[in-house]
């Protein structure tokens, strides 16, 4: 079968695998039909890690998909051969303390698709996954939904996390990629805030109004606390940053109000962030960190049905002999990128 891997830093190349079998009664083997490129994706193409997490080359990326089912475990009966399936990239165990109370999503032995020492990306043209990873959406969505369904979860979860009333609640968004667009979206279906989206590239802050963000600032031509405090001089309730930028962690403690929350939703690459104590402090600032997501799969699969409009987010598709050429283009902000889809079949 068709795979691709990184075999270098800025390196993408095609290699011919077996198709995966079944091994477990659990096991699900799934025909690929499109892979959405993840900024986690791009980390490991650029610089071959995230924090930690080195790459081994050849390594094979890819966590964003759907497929259809094609063989079944014999105890399988959540999904049949032929189902249209969005897949949940995040494996666990089920017998660890954080399995047992309810926090699968930092399980002890959390296996995740296209994560270095874990488990094999998903761009390629077949994967096997357990049962509980896949989640059948005939009737409801199509490929590209389905396969939009994992970042969708990511901005469904860090909604969760804010943990608040969002009622009158004034709203800032930093970064307005896949994420931030999502993260967006979700709230614009719980109620009408008022949203400050700060992004630097035009394209994407005009996505951003398109998709409900009341106000789109350039944060590296104007100044985010200026132009915020002519607009809300008391300032923000809650910011989501979803760039992983060390400026807008910046910029955020200062356009939060006192008693203000900071949701963490991007990953820094070099895995640290540095945080103006003084002013954290004085503000009694609540900092919420995001990992991946937590029971979110059906309820974005439910806001999608319901009319979230994730597929405005897809820009580009590639086949999969181009997946150079789209981690390139994702990579350097080419062509008013935001989402490209590696296309399978």
């Amino acid at each position: 079968m068709k795979t691709l891997v990184l075999t270098g830093i800025r390196k993408i190349e095609m290699i011919d695998k077996p198709v995966p079998v079944l091994k477990n009664a659990t096991d699900v083997l799934i025909r690929v039909k499109t892979v959405g490129v993840c900024g986690s994706d791009i980390h490991y193409f650029a610089a071959g890690k995230i924090g930690t997490q080195v790459v081994q080359f050849p390594f094979a990326v890819g966590h964003e998909c759907s497929g259809i089912v094609v063989e079944t475990g014999s105890s399988v009966t959540r999904v049949k051969p032929g189902d249209l399936v969005a897949i949940d990239p995040s494996v666990h165990c089920g017998v660890c303390d954080q399995c047992l109370t309810g926090r699968p999503h930092t399980c002890r032995k959390n296996m995740f698709l296209g994560c270095p020492g874990q488990l094999d990306g998903c761009l390629c043209e077949y994967i096997v996954m357990p049962e509980f990873c896949c989640f059948e959406v005939n009737e409801s969505l199509n490929p590209i939904q389905a396969a939009l369904v994992e970042p969708l979860t990511i901005g469904t979860y860090s909604v969760e996390l804010a943990n608040t009333n969002f009622q009158d609640k004034t709203i800032g968004i930093f970064g307005a990629g896949p994420i931030g667009l999502s993260v967006l979206m979700v709230l614009k279906s719980k109620a009408d805030n008022t949203i400050f989206c700060f992004e630097p590239l035009d394209y994407r802050r005009k996505k951003a109004s398109e998709l409900g963000a009341n106000y789109a600032f350039n944060p590296i031509e104007t100044d985010a606390l200026e132009t915020t405090s002519e607009i809300e001089p008391l300032l923000l309730d809650l910011v989501f940053d979803c760039s992983g930028e060390q400026k807008a962690i910046d910029d955020a403690t200062k356009v939060l109000k006192p008693g203000g929350k900071l949701v963490l939703t991007g990953i820094p690459p070099e895995g640290k962030y540095t945080f103006d104590m003084d002013m954290m402090r004085r503000k009694e600032i609540t900092i919420v960190n995001v990992r991946r997501q937590n029971h979110c799969v059906e309820k974005s699969i439910g806001l999608i049905k319901n009319g979230i409009p994730v597929e405005q987010m897809v820009t580009h598709h590639f086949k999969p002999e181009a997946t150079q050429q789209a981690f390139e283009m994702v990579a350097n902000y080419q062509d008013g990128v935001i989402k490209a889809m590696i296309d399978f079949f």
